[in-house]
């Protein structure tokens, strides 16, 4: 099997370096992200979990230009999200990035057909009709829904709502798509469904997508999983396709925590109770590895 290289490594889309975004809620201080660091690479497809209040959803707010960070560095393509001007922000919101909810009452308009609402930002993008009509139909076959192109939200199942919500998202071709929990208020199957569209307009259209969600079995189907913990990329899953020995194939799943240019790691809270690791902790260096070791004096 195909060892990657550097020369593999795809060309950076998402850059995101010791974010941090802070609000103000009267007198009270809340830190949604403490110096979260994120690269994912041109037309890839990954996965971003965690518990409620992680930060997670202000991540994904950050990157479709809807909210604004506190401090750091993020970029997407060739955006500076810190130094845009409102005129930039709509640029970048109407052709980088495409964006999908999992409330399917805010991706759609409900008086609107399916054509009509991925015409919708070609119209405002000021897309020529001709184009508009054919981009349309192109995305809602691709979509698996081009036989409900005539037919309003009312009309459509919670799986038909949503890969029209992602036809509309990628309908001025964005460079990357974002999608908040898309399938959280759908069935198993229905979820699958949507799991595999997502998957197909990444590799049809090479867009790179994020998919931020609590689904196991879709944070499983990825390459990649990044986990937030506490406002910071705590750990990723890398997954990959081996040939077993009867000559047939299995997924391998690894888990990496992931380093912060301070050298800061967060140790996964599995392995912290099973070894009672509390304030302090020995660490060894040996000749290939850091070994982390309780506290022998320690009250643990």
């Amino acid at each position: 099997m195909h060892e990657p290289t550097a020369a593999d490594a795809p060309e950076t889309m998402i850059a995101c370096e010791n974010l941090v975004r802070i609000y103000q809620t009267g007198s009270v201080e809340v830190q949604a992200l403490q110096g979260l660091d994120l690269v994912v690479g041109r037309g890839e497809m990954i996965a971003v979990v965690g518990a409620s209040g992680s930060g997670k959803s202000t991540l994904l707010s950050i990157l479709a230009g809807i909210d604004a960070p506190t401090a750091g560095r993020a970029r997407v393509g060739r955006w500076d999200l810190l130094g845009m001007s409102r005129a930039d922000r709509v640029r970048y919101r109407r052709h980088t990035v495409g964006f999908v909810r999992q409330q399917t009452s805010s991706n759609l308009v409900p008086y609107l057909t399916a054509h009509q609402m991925v015409d919708l930002p070609m119209t405002a993008a000021r897309t020529p009709a001709r184009t508009r009509r054919r981009r349309a139909t192109e995305l809602l076959e691709a979509l698996g829904v081009g036989g409900c192109a005539d037919r309003r939200p009312g009309q459509l199942s919670g799986g038909q709502q949503m890969r029209v919500a992602i036809a509309v998202a990628l309908a001025n071709r964005p460079q990357v798509l974002l999608a908040d929990e898309p399938t959280g208020e759908l069935d198993t199957a229905t979820s699958a469904e949507v799991f595999d569209a997502l998957h197909d307009v990444n590799r049809r259209f090479g867009v790179t997508v994020v998919i931020v969600t609590h689904d196991p079995e879709v944070s499983g189907r990825v390459e990649r999983t990044v986990a937030i913990r506490d406002g910071r990329t705590s750990s990723e899953v890398l997954r990959r396709t081996a040939e077993a020995a009867d000559g047939g194939t299995h997924v391998i799943a690894e888990e990496y925590a992931v380093m912060d240019r301070a050298g800061r790691v967060q140790v996964p809270r599995d392995y912290r109770e099973a070894l009672a690791l509390t304030r302090r902790v020995r660490l060894t260096l040996e000749a290939d590895r850091v070994e982390i070791r309780p506290d022998a004096g320690s009250d643990a």
